[in-house]
């Protein structure tokens, strides 16, 4: 738009967001930032209205992970950002940019303990990557374009901007700012060159993929690289779309409940390529992958924030590089003449195949595992969204991913997650397949998003894992203090009633089955759709039950 007239603050920022190439807006409306809303309502703008502040921020944050930009979440001032806080934490740990709005009281109130006022810096401080309140409508571009920079370069993440109501009215004449692009980070020769030597001198290594910023050509680049080198790939925790499932060079994916044989290679391998991810907690096994700070494997860290390298574990070779950048460098590396480690990539490949094939028998009448199996075959090329418990293990266990982000899980293992990352990548990929896993404690954190979805004929499925526990959590009690359960039973509504109530299709599923069948409707019906899998509460992980966690407990309190 031209800058020859003033216009209001809200105009302006709407302005700057259609001038940064942004599509669809997520947001909760407020009276703090009217002037923002009406201003969506003649631009060239989708405006998608939730149902819950945290809802909003994980749609937001997951069209930022999928297309690369900055997700745009608006929500109003006070309880509004408390609960957008739950999407702003998942950005800093998934690495996903975003930018939240909050509507501000008027600067006049400012300090006063206005109604619904907050100090936006103090409270999002330490999980965002920049926190700016505008006081004057002229900054509103280049605050804009500093935020969308922030929010993109080096390691991605999320961004909070407060708007004062008063400020959005006041008028002002400025010029648009021009469209952000990050910038490529390119790792230097002399690093490559060293890398070239490592990898001809190296026995037994391995390479992990993870983090954020990885294209389709990225990741298609690796694939050439770990084919040429013959290297066994792992992807760090939910990131195991990073790398195709069915290479001949996939190892699995590191993270809770791993392959014991992955963890095993990764410790006694000589050399660990690791591109992109940061290898916190629960890829790294609780800190016990790598010593610290300097681990015994040659560690090669590849990451876009030199603050990342060296913060936990110090690196025989640190790299500062995006990956897409440092990928495209591989081309330029040769193998050496004989390649000593192809055995152990082919055994890697087949410890992976027998613990993605293979699974126990788990207590009841429904077998997760192969509904698992049968959705792999069934819909192999679906992006599948999770929120985070012990169900999660079956679907990062058991399922192939091919592509990149068609695994949606949040690293910062936030429950409620699933529901509205499947809205957001509904939304951002019209007609693809997206399924999303729920547990039925995780499903309502959440699920009043569910309408959200039925609003915008967003036709997801809900395949709703219901052992009537916090599972996680029982678990986790019967280890430390078995026997003594408090406040993880649950009570659950009819799942497949609740999304007929909400004008979706819903499906109840007590036998393995009747599992298929019940999908197949909920695809046929173009709806959003749930299908209400009852399992089991014994059936806690693909591998143990809640009783022999309790009696191995017991077993170990005894001996003590």
């Amino acid at each position: 738009m031209s800058s020859s007239a003033p216009r209001s603050g809200g105009q302006i920022l709407v302005d700057q967001l259609v001038a940064q190439g942004v599509e669809r807006v997520y947001c909760i409306p407020g009276e703090s930032y009217l002037a923002a809303l009406d201003a969506m309502h003649d631009a060239a703008i989708a405006v998608t209205v939730c149902r819950q502040e945290a809802g909003a921020a994980m749609m937001a944050l997951t069209e930022g992970r999928l297309t690369g930009r900055p997700g745009i979440c608006f929500v109003t001032r006070g309880p509004g950002a408390t609960n957008a806080a739950h999407g702003v934490h998942i950005a800093e740990h998934d690495s996903a940019p975003m930018i939240l709005f909050i509507g501000q009281v008027e600067r006049g109130m400012l300090g006063r303990g206005a109604f619904q006022e907050m100090d936006y810096r103090a409270f999002f401080g330490s999980t965002a990557k920049w926190v700016a309140q505008i006081e004057d409508p002229a900054q509103i571009p280049e605050v804009v374009q500093r935020a969308f920079h922030i929010a993109m370069q080096g390691r991605p993440g999320p961004v909070v901007i407060a708007l004062p109501e008063d400020m959005l009215l006041e008028k002002a004449e400025v010029a648009d700012a021009p469209k952000s692009v990050a910038v490529p980070i390119w790792p230097g020769l002399t690093q490559m060159a060293e890398l070239q030597k490592m990898l001809w001198a190296a026995e037994r290594p391995i390479a992990i993929l993870g983090g954020a910023g990885w294209t389709a050509r990225a990741s298609a680049a690796f694939a050439r690289f770990a084919e040429r080198f013959d290297m066994p790939v792992a992807g760090s925790f939910r990131r195991a779309s990073v790398f195709d499932g069915e290479s001949d060079n996939y190892a699995g994916e590191i993270g809770l409940s791993a392959n014991p044989k992955l963890k095993a290679r990764i410790e006694s391998a000589d050399l660990v390529l690791l591109v992109g991810g940061r290898m916190s907690e629960a890829a790294a096994q609780s800190y016990s992958l790598f010593d610290i700070p300097s681990p015994r494997q040659k560690l090669v860290h590849v990451h876009a924030d030199p603050l990342e390298i060296g913060r936990n574990y110090h690196p025989t070779l640190g790299v500062v590089a995006t990956s897409p950048e440092f990928c495209a460098a591989l081309e330029g590396l040769q193998p050496p003449a004989t390649i000593r480690w192809s055995g152990e990539t082919r055994q890697a490949r087949a410890d992976y195949l027998a613990w993605s094939e293979q699974a126990p028998p788990n207590p009841g009448r429904v077998q997760v595992s192969e509904i698992m199996f049968a959705l792999r075959r069934r819909v192999p090329e679906a992006i599948f969204a999770t929120g985070a418990g012990n169900f999660t293990i079956w679907v990062n266990r058991f399922l192939r991913f091919r592509r990149i982000e068609q695994q949606l899980g949040p690293t910062s293992g936030s429950m409620g997650y699933g529901l509205p990352a499947a809205i957001g990548a509904a939304q951002v990929f019209p007609g693809q397949t997206v399924v999303c896993f729920a547990g039925d404690g995780d499903f309502l954190m959440n699920g009043q998003e569910f309408a959200t979805a039925v609003q915008y004929g967003l036709a997801i499925v809900v395949v709703l894992i219901d052992n009537g526990i916090y599972g996680t959590i029982r678990m986790h009690q019967e280890r430390v203090f078995p026997g003594r359960v408090i406040a993880s039973d649950l009570r659950n509504p009819d799942f497949a009633a609740y999304a007929r109530a909400f004008g979706g299709h819903g499906e109840t599923v007590e036998d393995t089955a009747q599992f298929m069948p019940a999908f197949e409707r909920a695809l046929a019906s173009g709806m959003p759709s749930i299908v209400h899998v009852k399992i089991d509460p014994e059936a806690i992980t693909p591998a143990t039950t809640l009783s022999a966690i309790r009696a191995a407990a017991l077993a170990r309190q005894a001996g003590a």
